[in-house]
């Protein structure tokens, strides 16, 4: 295990950029190295905003390298290694350890629904087989189970786990959960709507999918909260609120890479089962980007300018 490793701040949830059903690893490329340029705290790499359930073994490994090899150890890179099954969470946590992952982002078991028991043991197991620290994520919504505060207490007892990210939206786990706690064990958010609120009430930052789209505002909001300057952080959010209203229409990688195409040059395309997001949810994004002043500038005789101060 890396003892000292410590994550908190603004951590994007990275898409995966497609270019004809394609890895875009250009794309990827500049993408990431935008947002190490821009302050951000961490890198989450093959999560569901990344469409990890559609990669490929030999995708995996190649979004993995990349963001390794453009991190070079200036923030650490998390690798979402989550699934239904032990043994396959297992051999990704390995996989995504050898390949330079500095930590693992383990989603709760989904659509089986084990018990709380069953949740247990599938995390001692994988402790057991891995000395790579672990954040687990829980998210009701997707797996259809949820920690109870009794396995929260038995999961802080595994050495290697340094976090628990939650999607809920619930701010009183926080009060629930913190006294269950040892200092290692961060709590964070990977809900972009109650995001602030949640690093408020003591949580130690946001696993973020608009992050993709403003890194510096969410990692500035994150960073003023933290330091107790929340007129600050509550401007920025203020601020950041008609884009997350306008992402929520719609699966958030569909809308995330819609809302990135005209200031990234990153694709909208997803896989299916995933579609395009339609007209209604392309204009309140529009709308939402006017107001942020994330646009491209371009004309006939020269490439494509990007201002993206954001």
């Amino acid at each position: 295990m890396k003892p000292a490793l410590r994550v908190g701040g603004a951590i994007t949830s990275l898409v995966t950029p497609f270019r004809d059903d394609t890895i875009d690893t250009v794309g990827l490329m500049a993408h990431v190295e935008w947002q190490l340029l821009s302050g951000i705290d961490g890198l989450l790499a093959c999560s569901l905003t990344g469409e990890g359930p559609v990669l490929t073994a030999a995708e995996r490994v190649r979004i993995i390298e990349i963001c390794a090899e453009l991190a070079e150890g200036r923030v650490p890179v998390i690798v979402a290694t989550g699934t239904n099954n032990t043994a396959t969470t297992i051999e990704e946590t390995r996989q995504a350890q050898a390949l330079g992952a500095d930590a693992a982002f383990v989603t709760l078991p989904y659509y089986s629904k084990p018990s709380q028991k069953g949740l247990v043991h599938h995390f001692e197991r994988l402790a057991a087989s891995t000395d790579l620290p672990l954040i687990i994520h829980n998210l009701p919504a997707h797996t259809a189970i949820d920690l109870t505060p009794a396995t929260v207490a038995r999961l802080a007892e595994i050495p290697t786990i340094i976090g628990i990210a939650d999607g809920s939206g619930d701010i009183g786990r926080i009060s629930t959960w913190r006294p269950l706690l040892p200092e290692r064990i961060g709590l964070y958010s990977t809900h972009d709507a109650t995001a602030l609120a949640f690093t408020m009430a003591g949580g130690r930052g946001s696993f973020s999918s608009a992050a993709n789209i403003a890194p510096r505002l969410f990692r500035s909001m994150q960073l003023s909260a933290a330091c107790d300057h929340m007129a600050t952080a509550l401007l920025i959010d203020d601020r950041l609120r008609p884009l997350l209203k306008a992402l929520a229409r719609e699966p958030e990688p569909a809308t995330v890479k819609h809302a990135l195409s005209p200031i990234r040059d990153i694709s909208p395309d997803v896989r299916l089962p995933l579609t395009g997001v339609e007209a209604e949810t392309d204009a309140a994004i529009r709308t939402a980007m006017a107001s942020l002043q994330l646009a491209y500038q371009s004309d006939a005789s020269s490439p494509r300018t990007f201002r993206t101060g954001l």
